[in-house]
């Protein structure tokens, strides 16, 4: 019989044995397609027998001998649900599953452990919880990422004994339990890429690191690593990237770290190095160099000038000296340098955007002299200029004030001479212009109306003169308008009331004369106002009522006339002094009012011509209204608002009706108004009570809009975006601390937003205003706890991380037991997750709440939310305003605080008075807290998740540590560092 007789059952069999297989195969990935959703409707298409065999399957690589799976990759897919590994697992050739980059979410089940023989597996980038499981089985990885992937729990090392054959191993980014580096790794000498930034690795940096030669890229940051860089790191010739930020580090770059030559990415920024930085010189192939935060000495190597692929260099907050290398920049195409706050002397290196592409100019607070270099004044690529804090002289370049795409000049605090010059009209994209503490002189262009995205604008401590330009009132977003000090004369232009974002003016120590503009009260967010020292003259416009003012100075002038009677309350003791015209009823400085005094003189002609302007007025308006009505046919001339088409939203169960709500829309129930619409109580039939918000649509020019004669094209048309933030965010939320929104009303023209009404106010009412309460220290904790609470729920408790953005005492309301809630959205912002870290380049918020990092980087993030929620806990522990005139000119409570943290016994007098004996120690619990909250660099405050265990911790007459040494009373060092502003 011949050997194919023999073949033919065998092969048979097989075949037969292949296609029982592929029908298991096929039931496992029906199952994965079962297990997993995807918005991307083309992924499971293709997943159907009927059309194709198993291998077509969209991300299905089979085995071309055996037709067995090899290869599952499916990332960037969109994909959500719990992945289905004890099926996956039973795909016996399968070496290759690629998942990351999705949305699956569930645990990582044991199971995972039976895929023996993979080779390469990515679950990164996704939304697991719970541990990663025991993966010794898994002894034939090469290739294993779980980075970003919310893992928690202690990640089992032990793991990796036998994984000797990986090349890449990525579990950074995710929430381990603190342990010490993992020795485990050091027998994985194949390995290429170690990826562990953001795992809670603690200790040091083994020496053994220098066996895994072949490494590529080493990545350790943001961990607990303490002691010294081994000098056996040197042993990694093969290294183009080292990345060592955001640990604790201390001592120099160890001999040899020059050998390193193959380096192209250093970053070791975040740490406590010190030493020179003679090694740097050798490495000629960085294109990345940042080591700032460090306590670097001695001068930059000269052969930094001479490196060819240098495009980024960071090296701020240092105590280096010597000069910058004057050919830094010349031989690359040169993206940004940032050596601030060194004692670097000597002049700006001239050919830094030698190639044009520089984006980056920023060495403030150093000890530089010379000019601006006139290179800089063709640099159309930089977007951010900043020198403040120098010995700079000269005059500045024409073409640096026209500069198309800057967005921040800060020049501040130099010797600079000479004008501002009508090129500013060209800086389409300038939000910041920082010039104070100059010796610039000349009027100011009106050409600046034309840079539109101006939000600071700070000339103060200058010798400007001339009037301010009456074309200011273009500038739409200007949030800040410093002035003082210099020589402006003529009148404050009424269009200064048409800057709808102003936070802050201070015009104060300069030349003004004439009247205060009455537009200055219709600013809706204005909460700074300084115009003492000048010459103004006039009544105080009663429009200044509205305003709800953390600081109002309006003291030597030429005021006369009554001070309105909504401003004369003790918050404003000593805004009035210097003018001998003013009477007042309630400040034993000023005389009582007379009827036959100046004022009321002034005060019944002005009411005169009111009168006979709003004859006037009512008789133009008569007119309009009878032509429109004979000219369109109106039937009705008293129609009512409730007729027109309102759209009803409920995010709750109603016990109203639409009717009940507008019918209360009156004068009589307006209980306040803010930067986005009057307020009202309405109290129902049933005696409930609610809050409505009511919002007019604004159209592009900030007027109300208008309806329109032809019907609608969208659903509603014109809607204010106040309105839509607020309904997106508060729509979706449901927390005990924030706020609860019933449902929200629309119409063509306006919106209203019903609330639950809170009885008692706000925080700030109950600490500041009139309505002042005697909160006790328990009452004061519960707040902070419950605020907490509920701004931790915006960022980590919704589906993506809320920022609030505007978070002060005013916008957390206090109901019938005191008890707190998050208020107000009309700033916030939804985080999408395909935004970074920075996520929004809105300026927002209010004057003493910002965040520093405003000014620095012009974005805002959840930790600037962080920020001024650590002043609202300041708020609570001192009882004082965020803004006082006792911390004196352009301080807020953070710089006051700081400045009294010497001792137990100055730290002590920072806590309220009002707050009972005995308590002090647990409010000093909470400054700690706060000043963590207001640290200057925002990856140095706490997350809120954080604040609320610590708040927890602080509950009063429960120990949690000492701040104060038991010796003389002094704040611990860890203290000191967390308050560097």
């Amino acid at each position: 019989m011949s050997a194919g007789h023999f073949l033919w059952p065998i092969l048979l069999f097989l075949s037969i044995l292949s296609v029982a297989t592929s029908d298991d195969e096929l039931q496992t990935l029906l199952t994965i397609k079962t297990s997993l959703k995807s918005s991307n409707t083309l992924v499971f298409n293709t997943w159907d027998a009927k059309i194709n065999p198993t291998c077509n399957f969209t991300g299905i690589t089979c085995d071309p001998t055996t037709n067995l799976v090899k290869e599952i990759e499916l990332s960037y897919q969109n994909l959500t649900g719990q992945v289905p590994f004890d099926a996956i697992c039973q795909l016996k050739s399968l070496e290759r599953l690629s998942l990351g980059f999705n949305s699956l979410s569930g645990p990582v089940t044991e199971d995972l452990n039976k895929c023996v023989n993979l080779k390469y597996l990515d679950l990164g980038n996704n939304n697991f919880y719970g541990s990663v499981p025991d993966i010794s089985r898994l002894d034939q990885l090469m290739y294993f990422y779980i980075n970003m992937s919310g893992f928690s729990g202690t990640f089992p090392w032990k793991s990796l004994e036998n994984m000797t054959n990986l090349v890449e191993f990525s579990v950074g980014d995710n929430p381990f339990n603190r342990s010490q580096f993992p020795n485990e790794v050091l027998n994985c000498t194949n390995l290429h890429v170690l990826y562990l930034t953001n795992c809670s690795i603690e200790g040091r940096i083994p020496r053994g690191i220098g066996n895994l030669t072949e490494l590529r890229d080493l990545e350790l940051s943001q961990n607990y690593i303490s002691g010294g860089i081994p000098v056996e790191i040197t042993k990694l010739h093969n290294l183009w990237q080292l990345e060592l930020y955001a640990n604790e580090l201390t001592g120099p770059l160890p001999v040899g770290f020059g050998n390193l030559t193959n380096l192209q990415r250093f970053d070791a920024s975040t740490n406590y190095l010190s030493g020179d930085l003679s090694e740097i010189k050798l490495l000629t192939k960085l294109t990345s160099l940042q080591l700032f935060e460090n306590e670097f000495t001695g001068e930059l190597p000269a052969e930094l000038g001479e490196f060819k692929n240098l495009v980024n260099f960071s090296i701020y907050t240092n105590k280096l000296t010597g000069q910058i290398p004057q050919n830094l920049g010349s031989f690359s195409d040169f993206d940004f340098i940032d050596a601030s706050e060194n004692f670097f002397t000597g002049t700006i290196p001239p050919n830094m955007c030698k190639k044009g592409n520089m984006t980056k100019l920023l060495l403030l607070q150093n000890n530089l002299t010379g000019g601006i270099p006139e290179t800089y004044a063709n640099c159309l690529s930089l977007t951010r200029l900043r020198v403040s804090k120098n010995l700079l002289s000269g005059v500045v370049p024409n073409g640096i004030w026209g500069l198309p795409n800057v967005e921040m000049i800060d020049l501040a605090m130099n010797q600079l001479v000479g004008p501002v010059t009508s090129d500013i009209g060209n800086a389409n994209s300038l939000a910041q212009l920082l010039l104070s503490d100059n010796q610039f002189s000349g009027e100011l262009p009106s050409e600046i109306s034309k840079a539109t995205k101006l939000n600071s604008l700070d000339l103060s401590n200058n010798q400007f003169s001339g009037g301010i330009p009456s074309s200011i009132g273009d500038l739409k977003k200007l949030n800040n308008l410093y002035l003082q000090n210099n020589k402006f004369s003529g009148s404050i232009p009424d269009s200064l009331g048409s800057c709808v974002s102003l936070n802050v003016v201070n015009l104060a120590y300069n030349s003004f004369t004439g009247n205060i503009p009455v537009s200055i009260g219709s600013l809706p967010t204005l909460t700074f106002l300084n115009l003492s020292n000048n010459q103004l003259s006039g009544l105080i416009p009663g429009s200044l009522s509205s305003l709800k003012l953390s600081l109002l100075d309006l003291s030597d002038n030429q005021l006369s006339g009554p001070i309105p009677q909504s401003l004369s309350m003790e918050a404003y003791n000593g805004s009035f002094a210097g003018n001998d015209g003013l009477c007042g009823q309630n400040f034993k400085n000023f005389s009582p009012c007379s009827a036959d005094s100046r004022g009321s003189r002034e005060l019944r002609k002005l009411l005169i011509w009111f009168l006979v302007l709003g004859i006037l007025a009512i008789i133009v308006s008569l007119s309009c209204f009878l032509y429109l009505r004979k000219k369109e046919g109106l039937k009705d001339n008293n129609r009512s608002w409730k007729e027109d088409s309102w759209d009803v939203k409920s995010f709750h169960v109603l016990s109203f009706t639409e009717d009940e709500i507008l019918d209360g829309i009156n004068q009589d129930n307006l209980i306040g108004n803010g930067g986005s619409g009057n307020v009202y109580k309405i109290t129902l039939e049933n005696g409930k009570e609610l809050a409505v918000k009511h919002i007019w649509n604004l159209d592009s020019g900030g007027r109300k809009k208008v309806k329109s004669t032809t019907p609608m094209l969208g659903k509603r048309g014109g809607k204010s975006s106040e309105f839509d933030a607020e309904v997106q965010t508060l729509s979706s939320i449901r927390h005990v601390n924030v706020v609860k929104l019933y449902c929200s009303i629309t119409s063509e023209d306006s919106s209203l937003l019903v609330y639950e009404y809170m009885p008692n106010g706000s925080l700030w009412d109950r600490l500041h205003s009139c309505k002042k309460l005697a909160l006790d220290w328990n009452t004061r904790y519960e707040i902070a706890l419950g605020a907490a609470k509920g701004m931790e729920y915006l960022h980590h408790g919704c589906d993506r991380p809320v920022l609030h953005r505007d978070v002060k005492s005013s916008n957390i309301l206090l109901d019938e037991l005191l008890k707190p809630r998050i208020a107000d959205f009309g700033l916030a912002k939804i985080v999408q997750s395909n935004t970074t870290k920075d996520s929004s380049h809105v300026i927002a918020g209010t004057h003493g709440y910002i965040a520093p990092e405003y000014g620095y980087t012009h974005r805002v993030n959840e930790r600037s939310d962080v920020y001024s929620f650590g002043v609202v806990l300041l708020e609570l522990v001192t009882g004082k305003r965020p803004i006082e005139p006792e911390f004196g000119e352009n301080k807020d409570i953070v710089n006051w605080v700081s400045s009294q943290l010497k001792g137990k016994e100055s730290v002590l007098s920072i806590v309220d008075s009002a707050i009972l004996e005995g308590y002090e120690e647990d409010a000093l619990k909470v400054l700690k807290i706060a000043i963590l909250c207001t640290a200057r660099q925002p990856n140095q405050r706490p997350t809120m998740r954080t604040v609320v265990k610590m708040l927890e911790d602080a509950e009063p007459c429960k120990l949690v540590g000492i701040i104060f040494s038991k010796n003389d009373g002094i704040m611990t060092k860890e203290l000191k560092e967390n308050v560097k502003l």
